[in-house]
């Protein structure tokens, strides 16, 4: 009986279309209803830094240092794309909590505008700097000269990276999870069929090696994008862009501007954290680069379902508090605290067991290996302390409290991590287990302080 009612709970979270509350009746059941999807989602996110490890593992180790390099500068672009879309996910989820689906179509709008003209910005930075990136993240001359248009595609088609994260935010902003948990399956699919095509060649379609897993990538993202523009167009969702009032909303903008850039500047501390601990692994090699980037990459894979848990957090907490419901909005946060750590302590044991095998699925070269199982048993180690404490970061952020987890971040990634990871990876030898230990040590620290901070309670008088 027990399973068939899951079943059926699945089968409506999976469903669209379907107007839900998130404000009354059970908790937990409005966090599965959410985190289902967003869970989803997230994985299919990853699955485009797995994909792409996996078929340009089949060209060299070079091949995969180039891939590991550049997706460490594009983390930052990551990083914007989802600090700008905690904006939309705080003010929407409250407008919808409120019941004014109008306000939340007005902010969505404004939230566009914002996220294209920053998209532009970074293109054409990245585009420009694309061997001086390689060069910056101590890249070898041959490595630039082979690997310099992967990082041009890639940032000279952000916008569609920003575009997906936002729109999807504004998805889980309104509760329409599902139909950003959609988006990411239309754009994995395309970029699974693509990237053996483009990297390896079929027919008129050339070997294109690296820089061809970078249009596959494109090619799906963007096509994602066009699903989630349709819907919002349609019709379909809460939210509504329906050719009509597209004029600039100044006040609008700067509200969400103020989320955008704190949000923002929260992601890029973290992320920058990682650009540093990755250019003081390329001092190790290209094999600790290689393995080092297999272990992330695995890392973020089994991570982003907790991120789903934690943004589905985010939603309810934002929409609870626009329904002036600010206890329902704080037992939300415990009871995915948990559903979290659960999760994290199973994958903590996959780790510990399957390491060599998980990492020999990439690559069979024993250097690269041994510096991937190094990290991935390292990471085990912090895995489920760090996924309780995400869960409080994203409820600070669907409050609209996008500051705290910025000086959070600030605290915890450039005083303590950075400065122990040259310390213990470089100054004295430890190498990849070095870098990988300090990650473990100042991540579980931002995640106790989060909690701490959490308990307070400021962030239920947050005003946006």
């Amino acid at each position: 009986m027990k399973i068939k009612r899951l079943w059926q709970l699945i089968k409506e979270a999976l469903n669209s279309g379907e107007e839900r509350s998130y404000t009354t009746g059970s908790i937990d059941k409005a966090i599965v209803l959410l985190s289902i999807p967003m869970v989803l989602e997230m994985v299919m996110e990853s699955l485009f830094a797995l994909v792409d490890a996996y078929f340009v593992a089949q060209i060299s180790a070079g091949a995969v240092a180039t891939v590991g390099l550049t997706e460490t500068i594009v983390t930052l672009v990551y990083a914007v794309g989802i600090g700008i879309s905690t904006a939309p996910v705080a003010m929407i989820s409250r407008y919808i909590g409120e019941g004014d689906q109008a306000a939340a179509s007005r902010a969505a709008k404004q939230a566009i505008y914002l996220s294209i003209v920053v998209s532009v910005v970074i293109g054409v930075a990245g585009w420009i700097m694309a061997e001086d990136i390689l060069r910056m993240m101590g890249g070898s001359e041959e490595l630039v000269a082979a690997g310099a248009g992967y990082p041009r595609i890639v940032f000279g088609s952000n916008i569609v990276i920003m575009l997906l994260f936002l729109l999807n935010g504004i998805f889980r902003g309104a509760g329409d999870a599902n139909y950003a948990m959609r988006a990411l399956w239309i754009a994995n699919g395309i970029n699974i069929v693509l990237d053996p095509i483009f990297i390896f060649g079929l027919g008129p379609i050339p070997a294109m090696g690296v820089e061809g897993a970078a249009i596959a990538t494109t090619i799906g993202r963007g096509t994602g994008v066009a699903y989630q523009l349709y819907i919002l167009t349609s019709g379909r969702s809460k939210i509504n862009l329906r050719l009509g009032d597209w004029r600039p909303d100044w006040s609008v903008i700067k509200k969400l501007s103020n989320i955008a850039f704190t949000g923002a500047t929260q992601y890029v501390i973290a992320s920058a954290s990682w650009i540093f601990l990755m250019r003081i692994n390329a001092g190790f090699g290209d094999d600790a680069v290689a393995g080092y980037t297999i272990a992330i990459r695995l890392i973020i894979f089994t991570l982003l379902p907790a991120w789903g848990l934690s943004n589905a957090t985010a939603t309810l907490v934002g929409q609870n508090l626009g329904a002036h419901q600010p206890e329902r909005a704080e037992q939300s946060v415990w009871r995915a605290a948990r559903f979290t750590l659960y999760y994290m302590l199973v994958m903590t044991a996959l780790y510990l067991l399957l390491a060599p095998f998980m990492i020999s699925v990439f690559s069979q070269e024993a250097p690269v290996v041994e510096a991937g199982v190094t990290a991935l048993y390292i990471f085990a180690i912090g895995y489920s302390f760090y996924g309780y404490g995400m869960v409080c970061v994203q409820a600070f952020n669907g409050a609209g409290d996008t500051r705290t987890p910025t000086y959070i971040n600030l605290l915890c990634f450039w005083v303590m991590e950075i400065p122990l990871g040259y310390l213990l990876g470089a100054h004295l030898g430890w190498g990849v287990a070095g870098v990988t230990t300090a990650v473990v040590l100042s991540e579980s620290a931002m995640a106790l302080l989060a909690i701490v901070l959490f308990r307070r309670g400021r962030w239920k008088l947050i005003e946006l």
